[in-house]
Formats: structure tokens, C-alpha cells, sequence
């Protein structure tokens, strides 16, 4: 080999969102001029920029190339050591490829957000937002969540109450909020509260929400209870003034019949009638109408003769067909694509959806067997959006049973799009793989059995899903 290379540094270190330079030196050791062509290669290549991209030397002489890297703030840029090199392809000889190695540190970066889904519940005895907890960072979350509030008005049940979120990943924690005192009746009264998201060494994140405590009666029913018992009361007090005065004669006839009964004259023995037979008791049959006389013998017309319409091959009727086979666990699924309609099912990590990146998938029917049913939501676009994403379905759908069909989204003309979604099952796990319009399909994500979850899609508010995989 004719050439000689230095990196300088071999090691480097950069923060994301930020660059470092390294250069590169080489000489030609050969005894003829050559020009030399620099391609980076390997996980950081998207990130590196080689200035000049080709250079010519004469024997002998030497030249240097700057290497400059910039990875993003992104959960894609991995904290820590980052392996990279630069293919070095000589003109002359093609085949004496040189490629130096160096190491790039990419120094980690912690951003958490948060958001209450929905931020304002309503109830008379406790209220269930959920907390949507995102790792925009390029290192493991670890964040335990508490909950507060003005007067200690509020008791907090949450679940789970600490999580662990890799990069570019989401979590979602359930809060269940129990007023310490109950309206019996009045109007409804606004408690405002905070979940806090706590992590070490920083400090806590507020998420702020409200909980619309509803009175046990409303005013418009305590007052008709009120005017009810008024009126029961004065009905009463009617009653007893007016009551009318009944006499009744039953003693004085008591006392004339003791003394004018005789003893009674034998009475001549009668004949008591047979009871009557069963033929006799029998009624008379039915007589077959003219309407159903006609439909039996009109030979088509009627509608008893008309045939039911068949049912829709739903995630339901496939995943039953599989669970009629054998016990295992199976999973079946279809998507609503906006303009085309529902797709077949398909089961157990077949694709669902469209391989065309314009088409929109609006709505997910998914069905389980042999996982004690699921439960899911989905993530949908949000045409009022200030931060660039969607927005959750007001409410997780309830958990569902095996056998039968679950929906999310909307099969509505006009319905949003969704960006992703979320689903548990009962036992073991599921798992979910899944593409959005611009992207290849992501790698496969999966969680245990509930109360974890499992996120697919993206948040991206101008990201649709356009197919979806599940297994289980």
C-alpha cells in the first residue's frame, strides 16, 4: 500500500445538537501521483461532512482532510462511545482501499415531556386522567411520579408510580383522584392539581391539570325532593284533619243473628257433576291465519323466506376461526383506510394497511384470543396543534374480551388520521410494528401483560400510519 493516514484526534467528543472537527492526514508513499476520493462509513455517517471530498498528491508529498461531525439533539444521536471511519479509494489503484478508524463520544442530553390526557376529568367520587410521559433525550429515563395539590383537597392512587423510558420512547401512567370530601348537593366545584414528574439530580416537572368535582345530587333534584316532601307533608296534614268518620254495623248484626239462627234442617244429599274430560276441557285448535297460510305456500315473497344478510368478516370472526383450531394466543386486525374502506383481517404479524404512503389509516379493529382481552387508544391528528403533535382519544377504549371485536379511531367521512397507538393485553405479551407515511417500517416494539402498554407510530402530527403488524 502507497499511502500513509493519520487521524488527529483519534478520539473526539461533541455534544448533540452542536459539531467537532477532526483532521485527517495522509501522505503518498507511492512513486507515481494519485487522487484520492473519502467517503465516512458507519452509524454516524449521516452526521459526517468531509471537506475536500477528493485530493491529489504527488509522491512524496502530504494533505490533510477535515472531518466535521454534527449529530442532531434527537433520541437518535446514542449517548456514549460511537465508533467511525472514512474509506479512502485511490484512483490509480482502486483496489488498495484504506480505511482509518476513530471514535466519536456523543456527550448524553435529558429532555422529558409531559401531558395530561385529558387535562380537565369530571366525576363525583374520583376522576382517572392519565399522564403521557415522552423521553425526547438519547439516555434511559428513570422518573418517579407524585401528585399535589392546593388544601390537600385530593387523595392520588398511581400506577405505576416509577417508570423506565428508552430514548425516543413513550410511558403512560394512570392516576386515579379521590376528593377527600364528598357535595352531597350543589353546584360543581373545579380542584385544580399537579402530577410532578421527579428525577434525579433535576427538577420535577409540573404537569398541571383539573378535576370536576360534581355534587352526589344536582341542585335541580334537590330542589324537586324538597318541594316533593312539601307536598307530601301537607296531603298529610289534609288527610288527618278531613279524615271522614266510618261506623260500621258489623257487632249489632253479629248479635241479632246469634239469637235468631236455628239449628239447620237436613238437607237432601246432591249430586256433584263428573268433572269434565280432557277432550271436553281441550280448546279449540288454531287456526292457521291467512297471512301465514299465504307465506307457506306463496313460494318466495315473504319475509320469512328472505335470507339474513351476512356478517362483516370482522378481527372477531378471524380470530375465533384460529382459537377453533387449536388454544394458542392469536391476534387479528384489520385498518379503515380513508377512501378505500376496511381491509381483510389478517393475523399474527401479518401486514394490514396500504403500501401507498397518501393513503390514511383513520381506524384499527383488533381482536385477541387466549390473552384475557385488550384494551387500546389511538393517537390522532390534531388539526389545532401548537407544538407540531397529535393528540389522544379522549379515552382508552374498556378491556375487551377475548373473541371480540375492539375499535379505536373513527371510520367517519372526515374522520382524523392516526399517527400511532396503544395497546395491553391480560397475560403474556404483545407486540407492535409499524410504518407512517415518509418512513420505513420502525423496529418492533413490546410490552407484558397489563397494566404495561406498548406505543406505535410516532407523535408527529403530519405523520399518518398507513400499515400496522401484531403479534402476541
Amino acid at each position: 500500500m502507497s499511502l500513509w493516514t493519520s487521524l488527529e484526534p483519534a478520539s473526539a467528543t461533541v455534544d448533540p445538537g452542536g459539531s467537532t472537527r477532526v483532521r485527517l492526514r495522509l501522505r503518498n508513499t507511492g512513486d507515481v501521483v494519485d487522487e484520492y476520493r473519502f467517503e465516512p462509513v458507519g452509524g454516524i455517517a449521516p452526521w459526517t461532512t468531509v471537506e475536500p471530498q477528493t485530493l491529489r498528491l504527488y509522491p512524496g508529498t502530504t494533505g490533510t482532510v477535515d472531518l466535521t461531525f454534527a449529530p442532531p439533539r434527537t433520541p437518535d444521536a446514542t449517548a456514549g462511545p460511537n465508533p467511525y471511519a472514512v474509506r479512502i479509494t485511490p484512483t490509480e489503484h482502486p483496489e488498495a482501499v484504506t480505511v482509518p478508524e476513530g471514535n466519536l463520544t456523543i456527550t448524553p442530553f435529558t429532555e422529558v415531556r409531559a401531558e395530561l390526557v385529558p387535562p380537565t376529568v369530571k366525576g363525583r367520587f374520583r376522576g382517572r386522567p392519565r399522564l403521557a410521559v415522552d423521553n425526547l433525550g438519547n439516555t434511559k429515563l428513570t422518573a418517579s411520579i407524585s401528585g399535589s395539590d392546593n388544601g390537600d383537597q385530593l387523595s392520588y392512587d398511581i400506577h405505576p408510580g416509577n417508570v423506565q423510558i428508552e430514548p425516543g420512547r413513550a410511558a403512560f401512567v394512570k392516576a386515579s383522584l379521590k376528593p377527600r370530601k364528598i357535595i352531597w348537593f350543589g353546584p360543581k366545584e373545579q380542584r385544580p392539581y399537579t402530577l410532578n414528574v421527579l428525577r434525579s439530580g433535576a427538577n420535577p416537572l409540573p404537569v398541571e391539570g383539573t378535576y370536576l368535582q360534581r355534587g352526589f345530587l344536582p341542585r335541580w333534584l334537590a330542589t324537586f325532593l324538597g318541594a316533593a316532601l312539601a307536598l307530601a307533608l301537607t296531603f298529610l296534614m289534609l288527610w288527618i284533619a278531613y279524615k271522614p268518620q266510618v261506623r260500621t254495623t258489623a257487632t249489632e248484626q253479629l248479635k241479632d243473628a246469634s239469637v235468631s239462627t236455628l239449628a239447620p234442617a237436613p238437607s237432601p244429599t246432591a249430586s256433584v257433576p263428573a268433572p269434565p274430560t280432557a277432550t271436553a276441557a281441550a280448546p279449540p285448535p288454531v287456526a292457521v291465519t291467512s297471512t301465514a297460510a299465504a307465506a307457506g305456500g306463496g313460494g318466495g315473497g315473504s319475509t320469512a323466506s328472505a335470507k339474513p344478510k351476512p356478517k362483516p368478516a370482522t378481527a372477531a370472526t378471524a380470530v375465533k376461526k384460529l382459537a377453533a383450531k387449536d388454544s394458542g394466543r392469536h391476534i387479528c386486525y384489520r385498518a379503515f383506510i380513508a377512501g378505500d374502506g376496511w381491509t381483510d383481517a389478517v393475523c399474527d404479524g401479518a401486514a394490514t394497511g396500504t403500501v401507498d404512503d397518501a393513503k390514511q389509516i383513520t381506524a384499527l379493529n383488533i381482536a385477541v384470543s387466549g390473552s384475557l382481552g385488550s384494551a387500546a387508544n389511538a393517537f390522532i391528528h390534531n388539526p389545532a396543534s401548537t407544538d407540531g403533535n397529535g393528540m389522544w382519544e379522549p379515552q382508552w377504549t374498556a378491556i375487551i374480551a377475548d373473541n371480540t371485536d375492539n375499535y379505536i379511531g373513527s371510520s367517519k367521512d372526515g374522520a382524523p388520521y392516526m399517527t400511532g397507538l396503544a395497546i395491553n393485553i391480560g397475560s403474556g405479551q404483545v407486540c407492535e410494528t409499524t410504518r407512517n407515511t415518509g418512513y420505513d417500517w420502525g423496529g418492533q416494539g413490546c410490552a407484558d401483560a397489563r397494566p404495561k402498554y406498548i406505543f406505535g407510530g410516532t407523535l408527529d402530527n403530519s405523520r399518518w400510519l398507513v400499515a400496522v403488524k401484531f403479534t402476541v
